[in-house]
């Protein structure tokens, strides 16, 4: 089962539903890309992420040109805000799928209300990849 989850930056969401995925099944081939990849992780989605022991710090943020000739089980888009474009993959996919969440990383406001954004959406994106994962994949493996 091969898993390509995209959004625009791939420094947050998509970031946190990667580490998700992959923590629900090692078996499972996660990887997650952007139309404009920042080259970096957003640290404030890795320590949301490492506060409930899942480490992707060793993510990289990566073009999602790198996955276009690969064959994908699932394509998900993460993008959600009214703002924002969710890319288009072109390469040869079994499903493709969007579930959206805001982006925290555009948040303002204390550190407090900031960190709680992540918080919320971090979980938010736990909750909805992991029905997916009940009620989709895991009967595929």
């Amino acid at each position: 089962m091969k898993i390509l989850i995209l959004c625009t930056g791939n420094s947050c969401r998509s970031q946190m539903a990667h580490g998700f995925l992959q923590s629900f099944d090692a078996n499972i081939t996660v990887r997650s890309a952007g139309t404009e990849a920042s080259g970096k992780l957003n640290s404030n989605a890795v320590k949301a992420m490492d506060e409930i022991g899942i480490d992707i710090s060793y993510h990289t943020s990566d073009s999602v040109e790198k996955y276009l000739n690969d064959e994908w089980d699932y394509v998900i888009t993460v993008c959600g805000g009214a703002n924002e474009t969710c890319p288009a993959f072109m390469g040869k996919v079994k499903h493709r799928l969007h579930i959206g969440f805001e982006d925290p990383s555009h948040v303002e406001g204390t550190n407090e209300f900031i960190r709680g954004e992540f918080i919320r959406v971090r979980n938010e994106i736990k909750e909805e990849f992991y029905k997916l994962y009940v009620e989709q994949i895991k009967s595929q493996l």
